[in-house]
């Protein structure tokens, strides 16, 4: 159980009203290299890591990768809550209005509804790992060609604060698979 502290991990300050970036920025909420995908995958690989230790940093990381998925859905409310109907008509965001409104809703950028289909979990802690690790550096690809579009200085740091939570995690990754690299060796597992 985790105690939740009424606070975003990161404050999200948006300057302007923005539905095509909107659009833009719902890939890391519903899209398969988003948070949503990350906190999920890791939740679920977690319990096939054979040290508590590999299982508590899945643990940790998975859930950061929730609060980070609500920084994005805040980001994403943000730039359209205050957004007129003209504001919204021939941008990216317009075809998510008529399905959903303003409200967040966990698809892709294309309008590709989430799918437990974007994750992947083996009983192999190995190639989870590897997997891990890669879906991070696929994450911080995203933010960075999100941040290449965006005009919005708010919420650029933001984004930025996300980006460089995926180098970290993949760094984390990276610990964790020598660590059960040396305990599989340890128990001669191959």
């Amino acid at each position: 159980m985790w105690v939740y502290e009424k606070k975003l991990q990161y404050p999200v300050r948006v300057d302007t009203t923005n539905p095509a970036l909107a659009a833009m920025i719902l890939e890391q909420f519903g899209g398969g290299d988003g948070e949503l995908s990350a906190g999920i995958r890791y939740l679920t690989q977690r319990y096939s890591m054979p040290t508590n230790e590999a299982k508590g940093i899945l643990t940790d990381i998975g859930t950061e990768e929730l609060a980070h998925w609500e920084i994005i859905g805040t980001l994403a409310w943000k730039l359209v809550k205050n957004a007129s109907i003209d504001q919204i008509k021939g941008t990216p965001f317009e075809a998510h209005f008529v399905s959903h409104g303003r409200n967040p809703f966990p698809h892709d950028a294309s309008g590709v509804p989430w799918t437990a289909t974007f994750i992947q979990a083996k009983e192999d802690p190995i190639a989870n790992l590897h997997e891990d690790m890669a879906a991070e550096q696929k994450a911080r690809a995203t933010y960075e060609a999100i941040i290449k579009v965006s005009d919005d200085p708010g919420v650029n740091e933001a984004l930025a604060f996300l980006r460089e939570r995926e180098i970290v995690h993949f760094q984390r990754f990276g610990e964790t698979l020598r660590i059960v690299q040396e305990f599989q060796d340890s128990k001669k597992f191959f």
